[in-house]
């Protein structure tokens, strides 16, 4: 019997989100737990959300997805852009992009239940009594296989170069953005290793840990 969906307001209703490395198919899982669910998913769209709410041009935004600031880019954003929240793309800093991606990360969670992945949305919904943080990890060969097998790369040295760049490039965003440490098991409620499970069964666990917490009231 698969987890009901019910209302935003019910302790059940949660808001599912999920950090991932990359090449373990986290965005696979969400959108397949999302599925099963029968929520809404998001992930990289929420940028462009963004730039459709503040009248700004989603390509631009893109381009900031999940990048920690570099040292000249947030100097000038905070000497010449940071009066300036949402203005046009000259003169938002990379501080003031990620302050809108939070008011839509915040809208979308107080909406009802869903499952977002990547953009610290659990960090930035760690308040909520309904969230459910899950982080979705595996062995760095088995995502190099990952990472051929879907085109990203042309070889296992490519492969395993993407890996690690964009690991270290989401482990700098997080860490500089929420204080907290990037794949850490005890700043998520779940870790799995997504090596060892199919998809399916991966949301089955996933489905599973819900349930156990509408047992216990929905909320730690």
């Amino acid at each position: 019997m698969e987890l009901e969906h019910k209302s935003a307001k019910s302790d059940a209703g949660f808001v599912v989100v999920i950090g991932r490395q990359f090449g373990c198919g986290g965005r696979r899982i969400g959108k397949a737990l999302a599925e099963r669910l029968g929520v809404k998913y998001y992930d990289k769209n929420l940028l462009a959300e963004a730039a459709r709410d503040f009248g700004l041009e989603s390509s631009v935004i893109a381009k900031a997805d999940e990048k920690r600031p570099s040292f000249i880019s947030g100097f000038l954003g905070s000497a010449y852009g940071s009066t300036n929240d949402f203005g046009s793309w000259g003169s938002m800093s990379p501080d003031s992009l990620y302050k809108v991606q939070t008011m839509v990360i915040e809208r979308i969670c107080s909406a009802g239940p869903c499952v977002l992945v990547g953009r610290t949305a659990d960090y930035i919904a760690r308040h909520l009594p309904n969230l459910a943080s899950i982080f979705i990890h595996a062995p760095e060969d088995c995502r190099v296989k990952q990472i051929l097998d879907r085109g990203d790369a042309a070889c296992e040295q490519e492969a395993r170069k993407l890996a690690r760049k964009m690991d270290s490039g989401r482990e700098s965003y997080y860490n500089y953005y929420t204080g907290r440490h990037w794949g850490v098991a005890s700043n998520y409620h779940l870790s799995i290793d997504a090596s060892k499970l199919s998809t399916e069964e991966t949301v089955d666990i996933i489905v599973a840990y819900l349930r156990a917490r509408e047992r216990s009231g929905g909320s730690f």
